[in-house]
């Protein structure tokens, strides 16, 4: 990968040709009227003047501020916390507590609390990397993570990180299928087991509810634009805070009611040295999972006002969240762990721990669907602007491409149907439903796509950019700390991608290990 930058700022406080060839329209938007959309609200942009919006910060430096020249911006420390947290507690936390029956009672909250650990010095790195050349009156601002590493390593980075972005997206759509498919037969066995008892046979399958799953985002993805609309982030966020506090509420309870707590230092036993092995690398990708939020950073980071600088409140904000998370993580995990020990559930509000009450059990397992069928579109929309934006592109003369039909439906608003939108659109979630059909394991499907997306995205990109964005030199103190810390993620991205994969395979085709 390109990993260096050849253009510095000169003199004059100006770039050469190849930073400005990065930076696109970057200074035109310093210098113009802009429309823009920040974090799914829409700010309507007015012409001021370069000497309205200048500032000095405490050092003295010359910074432009309020956003965006020429856009008004009010975000604070606590709309970026709140942003923060409702963008990284999701399905996740439901697999902590089998994560932590795997580890153990040592190994379990210490492996919780340093990816915390290493989830907030990655953020502090990209935080320093919103502005450039200089991390707090730097004029380029990167609006995005993508933006980002392509400004700061080139267009070859900038490829290889939008793989890696759009098969975190790609796969996300999959782990939702799964979950909202195991939540909707959650709800069906919770009513059987209250009806016949606690020992009847109530069985049900994954296909059925998959398939409607997928008929479901097949109509919602075809509304263009959706993903702008508010009200479907706030739904997601109050859904995914409902399921979380009842699984933990449900977990401290029936401690309380065993009167005792369950688990092991060492955690669940397994029939040899290797199976432990395979188990503990899984727990680790269910864990990485839970965590990262790299991808959000730097949109949240553009809502904020200034002074005080972007990148201190933005650093002030992820430790808040980070630390509310954590602490609301280490209580799901714990809590669950503690009410079942050996037994522990690889999805705490599915796998059946609890029985009693069957209504608040549905209630949770209803909040999750809601959650993830809005979740499955925000986390899509980005794939599909990608895709249909490149064809666009490539064909500009194509009616298959960029022809608009309306349309009007019963309960809906007027539509502009496109024939490259409704074509790849339901192929691709045909595509998703079809490999969560095939693949249909919450626990392994999830710790696959932590363990692989955790080190590119959250650690190697964020490290890359703050090398370029300090000018830290080979062999120095602060390169060797950095690399070194690289490295140990790499090792353990590298350890809970082979356990996790492992784990799907011994659950799909039954294999016992690798080896």
């Amino acid at each position: 990968m390109d990993g260096s930058m050849k253009g510095r700022p000169n003199g004059d406080g100006g770039f050469d040709n190849e930073i400005e060839e990065r930076l696109g329209d970057g200074g035109a938007r310093a210098r113009g009227l802009e429309t823009g959309k920040i974090s799914g609200w829409l700010v309507v942009a007015r012409e001021q003047s370069l000497s309205q919006l200048r500032m000095r910060n405490k050092a003295g430096k010359v910074c432009l501020g309020g956003g965006f020249v020429g856009l008004v911006v009010d975000g604070t420390i606590w709309t970026a916390t709140a942003h923060v947290i409702a963008g990284v507690i999701g399905a996740g936390v439901l697999s902590l507590a089998w994560s932590m029956a795997q580890l153990g009672w040592i190994a379990g909250p210490l492996a919780m609390i340093a990816f915390a650990a290493v989830t907030l010095v990655s953020t502090y790195l990209l935080c320093d990397c919103y502005r450039f050349p200089d991390p707090e009156c730097g004029p380029t601002r990167n609006r995005s993570y993508m933006e980002a590493v392509g400004l700061y390593l080139g267009e070859r980075s900038q490829q290889a990180c939008g793989i890696f972005a759009q098969e975190s997206f790609y796969g996300c759509g999959i782990a939702y299928t799964i979950t909202s498919a195991t939540s909707v037969k959650a709800i069906l066995r919770s009513n059987c087991y209250h009806r016949e008892g606690h020992k009847a046979p109530c069985r049900y399958g994954d296909t059925m509810f998959m398939l409607l799953f997928g008929v479901i985002q097949i109509v919602a993805s075809q509304i263009p634009n959706f993903h702008e609309m508010e009200w479907l982030s706030i739904i997601a966020a109050i859904m995914s805070f409902a399921y979380s506090f009842i699984g933990f509420g449900l977990g401290f309870a029936k401690v309380i009611e065993n009167g005792r707590i369950e688990g092991s230092i060492s955690g669940v036993p397994a029939s040899n040295f290797s199976d432990k092995l395979w188990l503990a690398f899984e727990a680790l990708g269910d864990i990485a999972f839970a965590y990262p939020y790299t991808l959000i950073v730097l949109e949240i980071q553009d809502t904020l006002k200034s002074p005080p600088p972007e990148n201190k409140t933005m650093k002030k904000a992820s430790v808040m969240a980070v630390f509310i998370t954590s602490f609301f993580y280490l209580c799901c995990g714990c809590f669950g762990y503690a009410a079942f020990g050996n037994e522990t559930p690889g999805n705490l509000l599915t796998g059946f721990g609890f029985f009693e009450p069957y209504w608040l059990i549905d209630f949770a397992n209803a909040c999750i669907v809601l959650h993830l069928v809005g979740g499955y579109q925000i986390y899509s929309q980005p794939v599909f602007a990608f895709v249909e934006g490149w064809f666009a592109k490539k064909y500009p003369r194509s009616h298959f491409v960029n022809k608009f039909y309306p349309l009007k439906l019963p309960l809906f608003p007027p539509l502009q149907m496109n024939l490259l939108r409704l074509c790849f659109r339901t192929a691709y979630v045909a595509s998703t439903t079809a490999i969560a059909m095939a693949f249909p394991y919450f626990n392994q499907v999830l710790a696959v796509l932590g363990a692989l997306n955790f080190w590119p995205l959250a650690i190697y990109f964020p490290v890359e950019m703050y090398f370029v964005q300090k000018k830290i030199r080979a062999w120095t103190a602060k390169w060797v700390v950095l690399r070194t810390f690289s490295l140990v993620c790499l090792l353990v991205s590298i350890m809970g991608l082979i356990g996790s994969i492992q784990g799907l395979m011994q659950a799909r085709f039954g294999w016992e290990t690798l080896c």
